[in-house]
């Protein structure tokens, strides 16, 4: 925690950084925190050393001094303004040798509001493969999982450049990653047929070195057994939870003590209940279960379901099996639970929104509301085609999000921002010429939106508020 300095440093100071002379306060220069370069020039508790040397008449900075002005401006008002012809790159760089960046990244960035978002920048994938699947990162970075051979990751930190990629082990097809912090990274694979029993399944990296961190095993007569994971989610407190399609009876969602590795807990799927190809698991804080949601078309039907790990029950049930023909259009392919833990919100394939109320027995309720009013805004209307692979036309469907009170909604090339308690339509993102979304996601105060056809991803931000 900052130290207030002594009456000794509430003077001027001047600083000569490469050549040019800046004069401000210690305070000012004190805001910046103890455990920064400038802030323990002028703490007291830096200053008074075994010598008793008074402070410098003007402290010598070998460093860039167009990126300290901007970062002195920064300390002073709070607000980041970056003049043209400024490389941001540099400007972060010089950032971090102060120990600024944190400061500098929460400048940059701002809060989020989805009815303001704009097109900040796009990046082109250097993988020969398309990527599947985005992933935001809590410091505003992301990684791109591509579904190819080569199980490759793409990871970025929050300027956008790309760190050193992550791996499966093996080479395993990566299905899903998710972010337990800035800086590990978890991803599920898929088992390949004829590899061995340590093939696919669940590890953690770093995200930085892309070194291997944990691998979380599924033991079947208390041997490791190779399984294909395909959605992952964490809780509140260190409990990782998968699910598991695996070579004998591990069909279900397994659940890890994130420190660890070790498997702390299987939940087993019950007679017509898909919980091991689930497309998605998310946790509720509110009642302490696990959503976990199985979507069409990689099943027949959709099911969805809330697990409670503490007795092993299925708490809540929904699925779509019995659909009458007339209704198949009403096949859900993406689910996500509302913040508040009240209704999960579903998308079909042809772009219409329903809800499922989580207070009340999905049975006796009548099952989906359907809203129209909630329709998607799109250019190319309905699922639209990506691209060919070896099996066929492959389809991005619709996805969804929930965030800050909103729901996120992508069809074709466009994301449909939904708010207040009627999901009205507020806000409608058109993304880059990088073909129809395959997948987005919201974190570190950006949207990210990966293009399925031209390996590349968008990134929205919330502009600063105007100088008045």
């Amino acid at each position: 925690m900052y130290t207030p300095p002594t009456t000794s440093t509430r003077g001027r100071v001047r600083l000569n950084v490469g050549g040019r002379v800046f004069e401000t306060t210690a305070a000012t220069l004190a805001a910046a925190g103890r455990d920064t370069m400038l802030g323990a020039m002028v703490d007291a508790s830096w200053n008074s050393g075994v010598h008793d040397d008074p402070a410098p008449a003007e402290y010598f900075i070998d460093r860039d001094p167009s990126c300290f002005a901007v970062l002195l401006d920064l300390l002073r008002t709070g607000d980041l303004h970056v003049p043209p012809g400024l490389p941001e790159a540099t400007l972060y760089r010089e950032a971090l040798y102060y120990g600024l960046l944190d400061r500098v990244r929460s400048a940059r960035l701002g809060g989020f509001d989805p009815d303001r978002l704009r097109l900040a920048s796009s990046v082109h994938g250097r993988s020969p493969g398309d990527g599947v699947a985005i992933r935001a990162a809590p410091d505003g970075g992301c990684c791109v999982s591509h579904g190819g051979a080569s199980g490759v990751v793409r990871v970025y930190n929050w300027m956008l450049q790309e760190r050193r990629p992550v791996y499966y082990p093996s080479h395993a097809p990566v299905n899903d990653a998710a972010y337990l912090d800035a800086s590990t990274l978890l991803l599920a694979a898929r088992e390949r047929p004829g590899r061995r029993d340590d093939d696919g399944g669940v590890s953690s990296f770093s995200a930085l070195t892309g070194e291997t961190r944990h691998r979380f095993r599924v033991a079947h007569d208390r041997q490791p057994r190779s399984f294909t994971a395909t959605a992952l989610a964490f809780d509140g407190g260190c409990d990782v939870f998968a699910s598991c399609k695996g070579r004998i009876n591990e069909y279900g969602v397994a659940v890890w003590d994130c420190n660890t590795g070790e498997q702390t807990g299987f939940f087993y799927e019950p007679p017509g209940c898909a919980l091991g190809e689930a497309d998605r698991l998310q946790w509720l804080d509110g009642t302490n279960t696990l959503m976990v949601a199985t979507m069409f078309p990689r099943t027949d039907s959709s099911f969805v379901s809330l697990l409670d790990f503490r007795d092993k029950s299925v708490v809540w049930s929904w699925s779509d099996v019995g659909t009458p023909a007339s209704l198949e259009d009403k096949h859900a392919v993406d689910a996500v639970a509302t913040e508040d833990g009240r209704s999960v919100c579903l998308v079909n394939q042809y772009d219409d929104l329903g809800f499922l109320d989580l207070r009340k027995n999905a049975a006796s309720s009548g099952g989906v509301r359907w809203r129209s009013r909630s329709k998607l805004a799109t250019m190319s209307g309905g699922k639209t085609k990506t691209k060919k692979a070896a099996c066929g036309e492959e389809t991005c469907y619709p996805k969804l999000a929930a965030h800050g009170g909103r729901l996120f909604a992508s069809t074709g090339d466009a994301i449909s921002v939904f708010s207040g308690p009627d999901h009205v339509m507020t806000s409608t993102l058109r993304c880059s010429n990088g073909g129809a979304i395959c997948d987005f996601s919201i974190g570190g105060d950006r949207l990210f939106a990966l293009h399925g056809e031209e390996n590349v991803f968008d990134v929205w931000e919330t502009p600063p508020p105007p100088i008045i």
